[in-house]
């Protein structure tokens, strides 16, 4: 009976972490959340604010992230850079390796 109770004291927290695995892991600058993604052909009357390369965790300890929170992730990244950066704008690049991406920062509005 002691084993059984030993046994659940490790997988409740152990099962819990893993849920971790699957949302995401960076904090949300204030106003991020106005910075949108545009397309290359939508950002011809902005400034240019340069660019960023962000990279989010594949693996936390031993196991695997979704793609999905990776995504979330490297998207969060971008949208704190362009906050950093002054602009409002994101247009997605290329990626140059998995959990890696690629954007070029733009202030479109006023």
């Amino acid at each position: 009976m002691r084993r059984i109770a030993a046994a659940a004291a490790v997988m409740v927290p152990l099962v819990a972490g893993l849920n971790g695995c699957a949302t995401p892991f960076v904090d949300k600058r204030p106003m991020s959340w106005q910075v949108v993604v545009a397309d290359a052909d939508k950002v011809a009357n902005c400034t240019s604010k340069g660019g960023v390369r962000v990279a989010a965790a594949a693996y936390i300890w031993v196991f695997k992230r979704t793609d999905d929170a990776i995504e979330a992730d490297l998207l969060q990244l971008a949208r704190n850079a362009a906050v950093d950066a002054g602009g409002d704008t994101l247009v997605e690049g290329d990626t140059p390796k998995p959990g890696t991406r690629n954007f070029a920062i733009y202030k479109c509005g006023s």
